[in-house]
């Protein structure tokens, strides 16, 4: 049990004046009334009554008394005494005095305070901290904090750090201890003994099955497959599936639990690139043979066209330039080498693999039950039979098979044509194609499956939904009738047509050509905004006065103004700290943001430094969450300051994603070649605000359309910042986005790339507004937005609260491209919003403006982070999706880390060329930016050591000013 998680600055400031109070704080703790004034003027002597005051209001701010009473800033004293008329004197006699300690009785007895130990005080406070601790996961240092809040709420006077340090431990030792007791009474005696077997090495690998069972497979290929299964077996072996937590926090199992997602989707797809790819280099192969039959046919075509040609003497005609035997060649070899219409697979190559399905299909029908949606019912009852006909033998086992919603091309494929009788390949091929299908649209899903689950399960309903209801309707600000919802939207976008029609005589960027019969909106690129002379001028005086420093003191100094690395806590939640933690984490997150691994940052004569040190800080103290809680320390810190004020307020956002090459084997990646060539890789799709930092980021396989991922990064973001209108390339815009960001009360602001090809809508179909009548034909259907709002409430109320993902939900509702009635109607709402935005962007040169800079500082913000990311190339060489986070969510806390320092020194160096005699213009400072790095030396210098005088609060010294 560690005991000690304070550190030394800490408990040096426990219970004491750290910084003078502020006026507001003087007000409400130092500000006597009539009760408190008879009380003070009780006492003789000016020394007793100013005395008996300060300690008073000590008691009241700091929730105990000092050992030193007069150990007050001086504004206290000041505060005090004017308020009382006494004169400041010397308080050494009243400090060494008696009375001090008959003050102290005194005032916890007329203002009701209890001392730490009283019963049954004491025994109420520990029943409450340790019911906190057990349904939380709240790390040591929290709880401190929040019981010390609540002993000074309750006028319990604070006893000595080391007892409610001692006491914090102790209790949530006993949380733990009652979490480990509960879960081993879970297990039988057979699972007990499973479970310590588990444990044992094993003779072959050299490591415990435990060890095996943590690494999931990296390859997806039949083979990966199986060995998801197997491990998946194994583990339901263990019966762990039958046990009743309902009586263990929610909370407590999320933390010990780490959940895996299956193979099968990746599988299937791979194998049936595969079949295309080596069908193209069949083609490929073959195109002069095509060719040659192509031109003998269009020959004979040309013949068929030509109008001179006799028709009684075609046939004679056309055999005469080209033997009948050549052009029944041509014809079959066109057949053979050319796909009928609408087919997607290589069926020839595809079949192929028919043995390979054959190894893991049985294992995998055992091991997995599917449940489905109505749209799924009949892939489901497909499926069921394929795997009902395992134990069955004969050449009538397929007699019955289903063929529900077989196409034509399917169909030729899977009954034989003179028998009509199925063909097994065929058949699993296609039974394999539903599912595959049914799983991308989440009609068929798995139970229990974070991946592939079914969202619309996760929705509120019920009761639930009509308890939470009134209060999700006050979160959001909706009215619970569609007509009260719509008819101010339908006024805003009136409005927004009117004003764009006025403005459209002066408007020279816009106007309205006629293609093809149809009339489309042309808008003109912004031109690039010239940045003036003195703003390059600005620019390259602030860089040159920036101090010169590697990246690891850049990030420790980082740590010594926002304790960042306290985020770091032990995987066991013991928060088990030692000295010089900070130093270790640094060089970790070196290691992993520069993407050279820990080998440049190990340092055997440092212990902070040594490779099993570093080692074990990375496996215990570094992983998603504490990665999360340090990066909200650093936005924490950031949002306030002065500068990043005048970049803007954290209300603008935008989202984008960085590409990265994964050479390594790994279900966890994607192909696209336009970003990872002939390999595989991930997108770090991540969230930039106004003030340049990065307050969120996910991982994606691949290149995974963008807008699938948009509202989970603003809804699960954990930093201060509450961004409300969020900034996209074209990729990450539908007309679901609009309306489920509409519903959720974001601005969606995407910058689309051909807006002429989109449809403007309206309310009022006589509404009159002028040229744009052109583009608005198209009307809103308020009649389904009113039959399905309720429904539309609760999707937004579901996301709000967090029960349901959104990105598994857009997903569903979308269904591959095939909206569901609910998306459907969400849609129609968000083309109201979605026409508006159109509308500001064709109107308002500044709205796009703003669009455009702000996507322009996540891009900026991207060449950084590649700058970082140096190492292996730039490729990230992580084959679990766990790693991938870790590893990629430590390179934007470096890069926040860098705009942090860059920010304050930014600023420092802004006001010595005040203090030299410089006009600095205010719309020069708002062009700056902190995602510069030249100064910082990345590469090489690895010194994990600040200055004594940075490590005391002093910063650097700017380098020479010269404001030529």
């Amino acid at each position: 049990m560690p005991v000690e998680f304070l550190t030394s600055e800490q408990k040096d400031q426990y219970g004491q004046f750290t910084v003078e109070p502020s006026p507001e704080q003087l007000a409400k703790y130092f500000l006597f009334d009539d009760h408190d004034r008879s009380l003070i003027f009780r006492h003789r002597g000016q020394h007793n009554r100013l005395g008996f005051a300060i300690q008073l209001g000590t008691l009241r701010f700091l929730g105990t008394f000092l050992s030193d009473p007069t150990e007050v800033p001086v504004n206290v004293y000041q505060y005090v005494a004017k308020q009382l008329n006494i004169d400041i004197g010397d308080l050494a006699c009243y400090r060494d005095g008696e009375s001090r300690w008959d003050h102290t009785s005194e005032i916890c007895k007329a203002f009701g305070y209890t001392y730490f130990n009283d019963q049954p005080i004491h025994w109420k406070l520990v029943r409450w901290l340790y019911t906190r601790a057990w349904l939380s996961t709240e790390r040591p240092s929290i709880l401190f904090d929040i019981t010390t809040a609540r002993c000074v709420d309750q006028k319990i006077i604070l006893p000595g750090v080391t007892i409610l340090e001692r006491l914090i431990s102790q209790v949530r030792d006993r949380a733990n201890l009652m979490l480990w007791k509960k879960l081993s009474h879970l297990p039988n005696s057979e699972q007990r003994n499973r479970l310590e077997n588990i444990l044992k090495p094993d003779s072959q690998h050299r490591q415990s099955v435990l060890d095996l069972l943590r690494r999931s497979p990296t390859n997806p290929s039949v083979s990966g497959l199986l060995k998801a299964i197997e491990r998946l077996k194994v583990i339901r072996s263990l019966g762990a599936q039958n046990w009743n937590l309902s009586h263990i926090p929610i909370g407590r199992i999320r933390m010990l639990a780490r959940y895996a997602s299956m193979a099968m989707e990746q599988v299937f797809s791979t194998m049936a690139r595969g079949a295309n790819r080596k069908d193209e280099k069949t083609r490929l192969r073959t195109i002069r043979d095509l060719d040659s039959a192509a031109r003998k046919l269009g020959e004979a075509c040309s013949l068929l066209l030509d109008e001179n040609v006799s028709a009684t003497d075609l046939r004679k005609i056309i055999f005469s330039k080209i033997p009948k035997n050549d052009l029944e060649s041509s014809v079959q070899t066109v057949a053979s080498l050319t796909k009928p219409q609408g087919q997607t697979v290589a069926f020839d190559e595809l079949f192929r693999n028919y043995s390979t399905v054959r190894r893991y299909l049985p294992k995998l029908m055992e091991t997995l039950q599917f449940y489905a949606n109505s749209a799924g019912q009949s892939a489901v009852r497909i499926w069921e039979f394929l795997a009902a006909s395992e134990s069955k033998s004969g050449k009538h086992k397929y007699s019955d098979a289903p063929l529900d919603g077989i196409s034509p091309f399917w169909r030729k494929l899977v009954t034989k044509d003179l028998t009509n009788t199925i063909d097994p390949c065929g058949y699993t091929f296609w039974a394999i194609d539903r599912m595959y299908d049914a799983l991308k649209k989440h009609d068929i899903y798995v139970r229990d499956s974070q991946h592939y689950g079914d969202p619309r399960e996760q929705l509120l309903q019920g009761s639930a939904w009509e308890t939470a209801r009134p209060q999700i309707l006050r979160m959001l600000e909706w009215p619970s009738s569609a007509e009260e919802a719509l008819e101010p939207l339908a006024k805003e976008l009136d409005q927004a047509y009117r004003k764009a029609a006025e403005r459209w005589a002066d408007n020279p960027v816009v106007r309205i050509e006629s293609f093809a019969g149809h009339d489309r909106l042309i808008l003109s690129p912004l031109d690039k905004l010239e940045e003036s002379e003195s703003v390059k001028i600005l620019r390259n005086q602030v860089r040159s006065l920036l101090p010169r420093i590697d990246l690891p003191e850049l990030i420790l100094e980082v740590d010594q103004w926002t304790n960042f690395t306290a985020a770091f806590t032990h995987i066991s939640q013991g928060d088990s700290r030692m000295k010089d933690l900070n130093i270790s984490s640094c060089a970790i997150l070196i290691a992993r943001s520069c993407n050279i691994g820990l080998d440049p940052v190990v340092k055997p004569s440092i212990s902070s430094l040594e490779y099993d040190r570093l080692t074990w800080v990375e496996q215990n103290y570094f992983r998603t969450e504490t990665i999360t809680k340090a990066n909200a320390a650093l936005v924490a810190y950031h949002a306030p300051l002065e500068l990043a004020q005048v970049w803007g307020g954290g209300e603008v956002a935008s989202a984008d994603g960085l590409r990265f090459v994964i050479p390594v084997k790994t279900i966890h990646s994607g192909p696209n070649p336009k970003y990872f060539g002939a390999g595989r890789g991930v997108t770090y799709y991540n969230f930039t605000s106004d003030q340049f930092m990065g307050f969120h980021g996910i991982v994606i396989p691949g290149t995974i359309r963008d807008s699938l991922y948009l509202l989970e990064g603003i809804l699960e973001q954990q930093t201060v910042l509450q961004p409300k209108e969020i900034m996209t390339d074209t990729a990450g815009y539908s007309d679901i986005i609009f309306g489920l960001f509409g519903l959720l009360g974001y601005q969606f602001s995407p910058r689309i790339a051909d807006v002429g090809s989109l449809r403007f809508w309206r309310f009022d179909p006589n509404a009159d507004y002028g040229e744009l009548n052109k583009l608005a034909k198209h009307r809103i259907r308020k009649d389904i937005i009113g039959r399905y709002w309720d429904d539309m409430l609760r999707v937004a109320g579901s996301l709000k609260l967090g029960t349901v993902n959104s990105t598994q939900l857009i997903r569903t509702l979308q269904r591959d491209g095939k909206p569901t009635m609910l998306a459907r109607v969400i849609g129609e709402l968000g083309r109201i919003f979605k026409t508006k935005h159109l509308l500001m962007v064709m109107d308002d040169p500044n709205y796009r403006r703003k669009i455009l800079t702000q996507l322009n500082r996540g891009e900026s913000r991207h060449n950084l982070a590649r700058n970082v990311f140096y190492g292996k190339k730039g490729e990230l060489h992580q084959a679990y999706r766990e790693g991938q986070e870790d590893q990629l969510g430590a390179l934007g806390l470096v890069v926040n880390a860098i705009i942090l320092w860059n920010t304050r020194y930014m600023a420092i160096a802004l006001d010595a060329l005040r203090k030299e005699g410089k006009t600095i213009d205010e719309a020069d400072v708002q062009r700056l930016s902190p995602l510069g790095f030249d100064h910082i030396n990345i590469v090489g210098r690895y010194s994990f050591h600040l200055p004594k005088e940075i490590e005391h609060g002093a910063l650097r010294p700017l380098m020479k000013i010269d404001i030529k």
